[in-house]
């Protein structure tokens, strides 16, 4: 697959039927590696290993009904009080990210109402605070770290 700009992390694959799965630690099972589940495998394991997140609360692939449409999200992740806290769009890395990516998150996120949201296609990363009272998005140069 192809390198990223993230942390390279400890993985296990296997085929099945001649194509290449990895194990998803969230979901405890082996999932189809398409380019955009190796951003969000990554994404994940930064989250678990870099910023100290608990798996207990992140979801990965959650759904979510949008205008009578079922959605899916990338990745969910708590607080302690179990409200949506950080939201993040995984693409692929040849998928430039764009404002239609930002608007999709933001149509996800007028669901969730997590105060960070995360953009990333692996290579490009953008993270951000959304203040419901003030309604503004500020940028950030970095993601939050759990406490």
């Amino acid at each position: 697959m192809e390198s990223l700009n993230l942390p390279v992390f400890d993985y296990n694959t296997k085929q099945i039927e001649g194509k290449p799965y990895i194990f998803d630690v969230l979901r405890k099972k082996y999932v189809l590696i398409t380019p955009e589940e190796w951003v969000r495998q990554h994404v994940v394991h930064l989250l678990l290993n870099q910023y100290g997140y608990p798996k207990s609360l992140i979801r990965s692939e959650g759904g979510l009904k949008l205008n009578q449409l079922r959605k899916r999200t990338d990745i969910l992740v708590f607080d302690r009080l179990g409200k949506p806290f950080l939201l993040v769009e995984c693409k692929a890395p040849q998928v430039t990210v764009t404002q239609q990516v930002f608007d999709q998150i933001g149509r996800y996120n007028h669901i969730h109402q997590a105060p960070y949201i995360v953009v990333t296609n692996g290579l490009t990363h953008y993270c951000c605070c959304v203040d419901y009272q003030l309604q503004t998005v500020d940028f950030l140069d970095d993601l939050p770290r759990f406490e």
